[in-house]
């Protein structure tokens, strides 16, 4: 991975933040907002929360604000009328944003939406710290690529690949024997597959311990969320997949762990809060002061571990299988997940019904090798229809 070093945190910094409105752009502007002398910032997107968009524009006098519907441009340029912030609309709008000079970009947008604007500063260099992991999960050669040619560097904002990225030792790379991706195991951990299969939208996304947007706190109650993640890590830190393992944590206190040849693991610890990764990618190679409830161990007293049941979460099992298959293998994987997740949002289908239309996407659907973005779109597309299909059933 290259690790171009930026101006130091005690200058100021350039941002642009692409899904500013959503959970983690929210918890990216607090911490901005608490410094905002050493933050200038560039642009801000959004998909359609205007009044929560234009009200960041205005409070840290964002140079550009770009929702993505473009039925909304009017609303937000009424909106921030008076304002010497630009406005725009459009997912075109959203991607050339994205390709605008700046020395930090937060790419915050969920699911393959967020993968245009994250390719487009890709190609621009510069530093990106990334929330949308399915840019590497249905990207991942391609993303690389992009990087290595432009000299970019990729700032893990994902909390176990965030702790990865801070033990990790890529200058002795060959001592690594395994990753281990920590999971909380979500809300429904102790649950028999009877008692899963009668969950509510209203209940998965209530997770235990992470305040996270509706569409990755169901992805966690599937374990989904940690098979991405697994074909994530596999591409980002250039590890093969049976060099990288899950381990159940329920109380999220160690984020993920490095084994290393001489048995040694390191591990990161902090409490459960976004802001501690943001923070270390925000301030990179530094660190700065977050406002996040400090760990006492004392209090906590006991941390466990336990294996994942491959029989109540097989998502676990469809992420190897995607990345065994290869090409645009995983980005169908994500396509039909995306559906399948707001079906049950929708209460189309049942929360069971997710892992079903996901498996019989991986295992029915031809792969393509993944040459080219117009081979992706045309993969991701295909298994978007077929996922309806299945969910129209």
């Amino acid at each position: 991975m290259n690790l171009v070093r930026m101006k130091p945190a005690s200058e100021k910094r350039s941002v642009t933040i692409l899904g500013s409105t959503g959970s983690v752009g929210r918890q990216t502007i607090d911490l901005i907002s608490r410094a905002p002398d050493a933050y200038d910032v560039i642009a801000l997107t959004a998909n359609k929360n205007v009044a929560t968009l234009a009200e960041q524009a205005r409070q840290l006098n964002a140079g550009m604000a770009i929702v993505a519907d473009e039925s909304k441009y009017k609303e937000l340029r009424d909106a921030l009328a008076g304002t010497n912030t630009k406005v725009a609309a459009g997912a075109k709008a959203v991607e050339d944003a994205a390709a605008i000079e700046c020395d930090w970009l937060m790419s915050g947008i969920v699911g393959a939406a967020g993968l245009p604007g994250t390719l487009a500063a890709a190609r621009r260099g510069g530093t990106i710290a990334f929330a949308n992991k399915e840019t590497l999960v249905c990207a991942g050669p391609l993303m690389m690529k992009l990087v290595a040619e432009a000299g970019a560097t990729l700032l893990p904002v994902d909390s176990e690949h965030n702790a990865i990225f801070q033990v990790f030792d890529f200058d002795h790379k060959d001592g690594i024997a395994r990753l281990i991706l920590t999971a909380s195991g979500g809300p429904f951990r102790t649950l028999s597959r009877e008692q899963m299969a009668k969950m509510t939208p209203e209940q998965a996304v209530k997770h235990p311990v992470w305040n996270m947007g509706a569409k990755i706190s169901i992805d966690s109650a599937t374990l989904m969320n940690k098979a991405l993640e697994v074909i994530e890590a596999h591409f980002l830190f250039q590890m093969p997949r049976e060099k990288i393992d899950v381990i159940i944590h329920p109380q999220s206190v160690v984020h993920s762990m490095v084994e290393y040849r001489d048995g040694s693991i390191l591990a990161q610890l902090g409490s459960p809060d976004m802001r501690t990764p943001i923070g270390y990618c925000l301030a990179w190679p530094e660190r700065m002061e977050t406002p996040v409830p400090r760990l006492d161990l004392a209090k906590i007293a006991q941390l466990t571990f336990e294996n994942p049941d491959p029989v109540k979460f097989p998502a676990l099992s469809y992420a190897q299988d995607a990345m065994i298959k290869g090409g645009t293998a995983p980005a169908m994987m994500s396509a039909a997940n995306e559906v399948a997740v707001q079906a049950f949002l929708d209460k189309r289908i049942g929360f069971l019904d997710i892992e079903r239309i996901v498996g019989t996407i991986l295992s029915s659907m031809p792969v393509s090798e993944l040459t080219d973005l117009d081979v992706l779109r045309e993969a991701d597309t295909a298994a978007r229809a077929k996922a309806a299909e299945l969910i129209g059933k």
